[in-house]
């Protein structure tokens, strides 16, 4: 399938740019203005201070939740202000706690591995934010963030229909693609979201930003949504509860202080003492149970996933194949992608349409949880959410 990559703004053009204070969205928003859009800047603030600010020797390192929240407005705002940009803050606090925060926790809770920035793509930058800039009272002609990907539409209908939905593509520098995070945008979202850096390699981002003397080129990146130093906190809402650490044979290895400690594919911090070495194979949740096994034990031949996001919410008729991606740092894999009929005494309860994904070559460690992104020709072609692993 052939897919047209859609223009960018032009000079003229009504543009608002989500900024974060880091080096890309500046430079976003900078490219932008000296190309002749109207720019207007905005940052979603999502830290309400529920959360004790952590006193600690070491530095703490740059995170999306935070209360380095205000330190990142005061330099949106003195860019802003040094390009004559108009700039706002639009609060989405609620929103966030709802839809990035509980979510977090719940899953950890239900023996599953969230992923924050994928949701919070769907429900806050791509979501609340849009709702609150539209609350303003702006009529724009594109949202423009950072991110490293492409807007593309096919040229001919998707799945054998008569829809040429906005889709995305991956990004010039795959080392920085972030195209597994932005799956579960709709494609009417993506109508006016372009991606502007989609071109660049992160390096020539770098480059550009010094060059034009942004303060934003010499700050820390941020790489997490939470410190690690808050996640404990987050989650002494709820006492944990512990349990056994057991083996594939069920034999009792130690105790575990709960599982939302725990991931798949987890090695250290594990706590016992065995002769060769163990990961977190499986965590049950119904029966408070982590499971430890050798490596080999973690490899899957195919996954069950569902509540899937399809482009132009086209979804696949039968059976298709693509490459897909088991969580961001994984490469894609060619898989064959078909309908899941849950078998008699399946007690799972799906969302949607489940579908089975069976890999051309086994890949470890996948977490209930996580999304299962399908590429073809380097566009994405669909996500759904991980229920389950297949040996």
């Amino acid at each position: 399938m052939n897919y047209e990559v859609l223009d960018l703004p032009k000079s003229g053009d009504i543009v608002v740019v989500g900024m974060s204070g880091g080096v890309d969205s500046t430079l976003t928003a900078l490219m932008l203005k000296e190309k002749g859009c109207r720019v207007t800047g905005v940052t979603m603030s999502l830290w309400d201070g529920t959360l004790p600010e952590i006193k600690s020797d070491k530095p703490i390192k740059e995170a999306c939740y935070g209360p380095g929240e205000e330190e990142n407005i005061a330099e949106c705002q003195k860019f802003c202000d040094e390009h004559g940009i108009e700039y706002h803050v639009i609060k989405v606090q609620e929103e966030y706690k709802k839809r990035v925060l509980e979510y977090f926790k719940a899953e950890y809770r239900a023996g599953r591995t969230p992923n924050p920035c994928i949701q919070c793509n769907r429900y806050i930058k791509f979501g609340a934010l849009l709702d609150g800039i539209e609350n303003l009272g702006f009529d724009y002609d594109y949202f423009c963030t950072g991110h490293y990907a492409k807007i593309v539409r096919p040229t001919e209908g998707l799945f054998e229909s008569e829809k040429k939905p906005c889709m995305i593509a991956t990004a010039a520098d795959i080392t920085k693609d972030q195209t597994y995070f932005l799956n579960r945008i709709p494609s009417r979202v993506l109508e006016k979201v372009r991606f502007p850096l989609a071109t660049l390699k992160k390096s020539e981002v770098f480059e550009l930003a010094k060059k034009a003397k942004l303060e934003a080129a010499n700050r820390e990146e941020s790489q997490d949504f939470i410190g690690e130093e808050y996640f404990d906190i987050l989650f002494s809402d709820k006492p944990s509860v512990p349990g056994d650490i057991i083996d594939l044979d069920g034999h009792v290895l130690g105790k575990h202080r709960g599982i939302e400690h725990y991931t798949i594919g987890q090695r250290r911090g594990l706590g016992v003492a065995v002769s060769y070495p163990v990961y977190v194979q499986a965590i049950d949740a119904k029966n408070n149970v982590v499971v430890l096994a050798p490596n080999d034990a973690l490899n899957s031949s195919a996954l069950i996933a569902d509540d899937f996001v399809w482009p132009g919410d086209v979804e696949p008729d039968g059976e298709f194949e693509a490459e897909v991606k088991i969580r961001l740092a994984s490469k894609p894999v060619k898989a064959k992608i078909t309908k899941y009929i849950p078998e008699e005494g399946d007690t799972t309860e799906y969302k949607g349409q489940p579908w089975l994904v069976t890999f051309c070559e086994t890949q470890r460690a996948v977490a209930p949880g996580q999304s299962a992104v399908f590429y073809k020709d380097n566009v994405i072609r669909g996500g759904g959410i991980i229920v389950r692993g297949i040996k």
